[in-house]
């Protein structure tokens, strides 16, 4: 948390206990919140806190380079602290994000880059399916 509260300094941000806790809340999770989501995390701890509140310290976060915002196909964005490229998949059934870690996709973008005349800024892979407790629920349906 030393070096976040050095690069907020550094960048002329106000470090605040609620972007703080912002950022504390989507570095200790692997579940891809939405702004939505983390506020209502937060909203016990900091009731006075605004959503608007969630959403700038976001925008801040992403300038630094600590968090991607994900376009999983719902109406939010999710958010990750992880920020290296990696492949992500979403349950339709249950809306679950996981990071596809074991995945390398460097080979398919190196493919794309030698294909094409473009020079390649940045990529983001996403696949949908349905997780193991989703298959299981259906299985109980039919």
């Amino acid at each position: 948390m030393d070096s976040i509260t050095t690069l907020l300094r550094n960048r002329g941000f106000k470090v605040t206990p609620q972007r703080l806790a912002i950022y504390k809340v989507l570095v200790n999770t692997r579940s891809h919140p939405s702004a939505e989501m983390i506020f209502n995390d937060l909203q016990p701890v900091y009731p006075t806190m605004s959503l608007a509140t969630v959403y700038k310290t976001i925008e801040i976060l992403q300038e630094l380079g600590l968090v991607q915002r994900l376009n999983v196909g719902e109406d939010s964005f999710r958010y990750d602290a992880i920020v290296d490229s990696h492949p992500h998949i979403r349950c339709l059934g249950c809306g679950r994000v996981d990071d596809l870690e074991e995945v390398d996709s460097q080979e398919f973008v190196k493919s794309i880059d030698e294909a094409t005349s473009y020079k390649i800024t940045g990529q983001q892979f996403y696949f949908f399916g349905y997780c193991p407790v989703c298959q299981k629920q259906k299985k109980h349906q039919n």
